[in-house]
Parts: structure tokens; sequence; C-alpha cells
């Protein structure tokens, strides 16, 4: 087993904050991408731990002989293979909590500007085209009278969910399982809720079970008045059937902050006035990610003090053995 301080890996770019807090407790080394061929027999027995924004193979985690713990940075760790650290013994951590108000805030805001035409509307002004031509055009969507779907109901839906309540929308939601103690019409179908509402905010994570099930048929279930809201996952939504929805009114209106090939965009949705387009930004402000950068570390901290991460995920609940 590897001596003296821990040894952890950053494979690629991370928060700066993590940088900066990771040499007060750790030896921190780097490679630039999480690529296996980059570990040597030496750097694979020496690394207790990685720090990692981004993606980790199964392939990536076995070329290290006594990893013990990965913290990822985000709520979302579709991009690691939880049930392969699982197997292998591996704690794997996120960072709930710091950014569920965040993004909780973004998803209202990104609703507003889709429904309202709002950056639409600041485009017009900009262009001088209100001295010009007169009045912004009259948005034809509006907020009131409208029928929330949550696809997902996690805490961050639970937070959406609060913010809508004052908006005076009916809510609904779909996940696998009722949850208790919730006054919201609870759908046992993703379909079922689609053809109640007029809204859907997707907030559901990125999965096997949950890859573009957004699809055509649920879109057409959604309706004309229809509007979808992503700030979960990119590849929840079918994107071609999306654009395709868009273009020929089968639901007036998407606020995307995710998509299926990010940071790339289609070029047909990019030219459609009906949607309103967000560089996943969710979470984005400065005090957020400081608070998610701490986290990372910290969870690093306490695994390698205490022998207990502080948010391990549901696949890998472990302790840490002694010596």
């Amino acid at each position: 087993m590897p001596q003296g301080r821990p040894r952890i890996l950053v494979p690629g770019k991370i928060n700066t904050r993590v940088l900066d807090r990771l040499p007060d407790h750790f030896e921190p080394v780097f490679v630039s991408a999480a690529d296996p061929a980059l570990i040597t027999p030496e750097l694979s027995a020496g690394i207790s731990g990685i720090a990692v924004q981004g993606k980790i193979s199964a392939a990536f985690m076995d070329a290290f002989a006594h990893l013990e713990i990965i913290a990822n940075f985000g709520v979302g760790y579709d991009g690691v293979d939880a049930v392969h650290a699982g197997h292998k013994g591996i704690v794997l951590t996120n960072t709930p909590d710091v950014l569920t108000e965040e993004v909780a805030d973004t998803t209202i805001g990104l609703l507003l500007n889709t429904v309202r035409q709002l950056p639409q509307a600041e485009r017009w002004l900009r262009a001088g085209r209100w001295a010009r031509d007169g009045a912004f055009p009259l948005s034809p969507l509006t907020l009131r009278g409208r029928t929330v779907g949550l696809y997902g109901m996690g805490r961050i839906g639970l937070a959406i969910a609060k913010r809508l309540e004052s908006f005076g929308v009916a809510i609904h939601y779909h996940t696998r399982t009722a949850r208790e103690g919730l006054a919201y019409v609870y759908h046992p179908t993703l379909k079922d809720m689609a053809a109640a509402v007029d809204t859907i905010i997707v907030i559901v994570p990125g999965t096997d079970s949950t890859s573009k099930t957004i699809n055509a048929e649920i879109l057409a279930a959604l309706g004309a008045n229809g509007v979808l809201i992503n700030v979960g996952r990119g590849s929840t939504v079918d994107e071609a059937a999306l654009t395709d929805a868009l273009q020929r009114g089968v639901i007036a209106g998407a606020g995307l902050d995710v998509f299926e090939n990010e940071p790339h965009v289609g070029d047909d949705l990019m030219a459609l006035e009906n949607v309103s387009l967000l560089p996943h930004v969710g979470s984005a402000s400065q005090a957020t990610r400081n608070g998610m950068a701490d986290l990372v570390v910290d969870n690093l901290v306490a695994w390698f003090t205490t022998g207990k991460a502080l948010t391990p995920v549901p696949e890998t609940p472990f302790t840490r053995k002694a010596g």
C-alpha cells in the first residue's frame, strides 16, 4: 500500500478550487486524461484516490493497484462506472445538495425565458428594433394556467416544485415509484404524465433507463401547447425528435440547458425561434461551484482521516479498512 501523504490523481481538467485545496492535504498527481494508457506501473502503485470532473471508465479504475476513492465533481455521476467501482470496493462520491438551489433557480429562469421569450425580447431591444419597429411582439405562451409535470423528483425536483407552487401552477410528477407525503399528482408512466400536462421539466440522471425517453411519442402526447424544459442530461431527450416536433408545431417550445453532444448543438435546433438555449449553466455560479469543489476535497479528507466519505453514492456505501 502507498505510504506517506495519500497521492490523489487528477485526470484532465477540474475546478481550480479543487487544485488550490488538494496540496494542503495530499500529494496531487496529474495526467492529461482518464486514459489507462497513461498509467505506468509506478503511478498505478502509488495512487490512493482520484478527483475527477468528467468520465472514469472501468478500464481506468482497473489500471490502479490501490485505488480507494473517486471524488466526482458534480451531483450526476453517470460518467463514472459506479457499479464497477462497487464491485472493486472503491467508494465513489458526488456533490449533492450544494447545487440544488442554484439548479432549481436556473430551471425557473429557463422556463420563464421559454414561455415569455425574454431572450428574444432583449435581442429586439439591443438591435434597436424597439425604437425603430415598435414594441416586441406579444409572447404566444404564458405560464398562467399551465400544468407542469416533473420527470424526476429527487432533491432538485423537490426544490423546483417548491418554487413552482408560488406561481400557482398545477404540479404533477413521474418517477419509478410514488413519493410519500407529496400532494402533487403522481403518474406511474411518463406517457400518462405527458398526456395530462402541458409542460415537462426533465431532471432525471443520464442512465441507460432514461436514455431518449423523451421521444416522439412523449412529445406528441405533450401536445401543441406543450413546453419541454431539460436541466438533467442531454441523453434523456431524443434531440432529433425534439427538433422535428418544434419545427412542425407538435409542441410549442423548449428550453434546454443540456444537449446530446455537448458542447455541440445541432444547427437545426439553433435556428429555431421557439427555443431557449443555455450552455449547461444550471449550477454555474462561483459560489455554487466553490461549494462543489470544497465537497470534492472534503470527501477525500474525510475518507483518509475518518474512514467514511461524506457523500458516497448508493452503489458504494463503504467504510475504509484499517491500515
